[in-house]
């Protein structure tokens, strides 16, 4: 089937499903309803560009006529130049469109769990893990995405050893998941008496949340310990045995959580961030086959992979996966990470298109 029948098709299932959703029989079925309103909604900017893709293709027809029938040279010339515009929309319009039909990731719409870990680099790495916590969580108000911090641990000298948030929103783990890997600082640190410049690491995980129907987890492999709170929380720490330590018997994987005051509360977050966890395991090997064809998705698991540096002196950030160079580090570090992410979406989509 050619594009034109492609989109026809996708426009009369639209006008099908807008039918089927005016049903007031329909909402007795709330799940079925969810998903072809759900459907539907993922249809529309395909339907969109479609008709004004119709319109141009119109427009294209109509100069080309002119062309052919008009004797006043003026219009003729006029239609041309018409003519060559319309072919650039055109273009532009079946690039987009491809885009919009590409198979989408059914975890992107998924909300995040986002983990902040410091590397290599001691106090300064913690330093710089807590510069990357402020950097996401600003990038994310700014979307008016909710964050909640489910574990952290605190540096002595400032910062994090690790900090652990779950991220609420439309797509944000679509969004967030190119963040994953290594980033690497080089700047003076505070405590440098000799003004050298060092090199420290902190490492980025972002996870599709897993829900219930994910992963059915029997809590009889999970091992629960209690703990004291230790950190930063306020006259509760080091005086009740709020904190929750969850072992994964059969795959080792290990959660804390030390957020709330309530050891229940503890708990539910641990459970969801273990759930999370174990979903990712299970992803791993589907998630490596794509990774090996591209590039930019090191969302699969490579957390070892270097794939952004953050240069002070100089004032750059460099995305090594695409090769991209910004010289606006402080407005980045301030949550402006659109361009770089953008970047990466746009890398990743030429890539899946040549693949195809």
């Amino acid at each position: 089937m050619d594009l034109s029948g492609q989109l026809q098709a996708i426009k009369e299932r639209y006008f099908q499903l807008q039918e089927q959703l005016g049903d007031p029989e329909l909402v007795k079925d709330m799940s079925k309803f969810r998903k072809l309103n759900k459907d539907y909604k993922d249809m529309q900017p395909v339907v969109q560009a479609y008709e004004t893709y119709t319109t141009v293709l119109g427009n294209i027809a109509d100069s080309r006529q002119i062309i052919q029938n008009e004797k006043d040279a003026e219009l003729k010339e006029m239609a041309r130049e018409q003519l060559d515009q319309l072919e650039v929309e055109k273009e532009n319009l079946e690039k987009e469109i491809r885009i919009l039909l590409l198979p989408k990731d059914p975890e992107d719409e998924k909300d995040a769990i986002l983990e902040i870990r410091a590397g290599t680099g001691g106090d300064e790495a913690a330093l710089f893990a807590g510069d990357l916590y402020k950097m996401y969580q600003r990038f994310c108000d700014a979307r008016g995405w909710q964050t909640e911090i489910i574990n952290i641990n605190e540096s002595e000298q400032g910062g994090y050893k690790e900090i652990v948030l779950e991220v609420r929103g439309e797509n944000t783990y679509g969004i967030l998941k190119y963040e994953s890997g290594v980033h690497r600082v080089q700047r003076v640190p505070a405590t440098e008496s000799q003004g050298r410049i060092h090199t420290s690491a902190a490492t980025v995980a972002v996870l599709p949340e897993a829900e219930e129907v994910d992963v059915q987890l029997n809590m009889n492999d999970v091992k629960v310990d209690t703990f004291r709170a230790s950190g930063a929380g306020g006259q509760h720490v080091n005086k009740t045995e709020s904190a929750i330590r969850l072992t994964h018997i059969p795959t080792g994987i290990v959660v804390e959580c030390q957020e709330e005051r309530s050891q229940m509360k503890n708990k539910d977050k641990a459970i969801k961030v273990l759930r999370t966890r174990i979903y990712e395991k299970e992803l791993q090997a589907h998630n490596a086959k794509i990774a090996s064809a591209r590039k930019t998705l090191v969302s699969t698991g490579d957390r070892s992979a270097k794939i952004r540096t953050y240069n002070f002196p100089q004032g750059r950030v460099t995305d090594h996966r695409i090769n991209l160079t910004l010289y606006n580090l402080p407005a980045i570090l301030n949550g402006q990470i659109n361009d770089l992410l953008e970047a990466l979406q746009t890398a990743e989509n030429a890539e899946k298109m040549q693949s195809l």
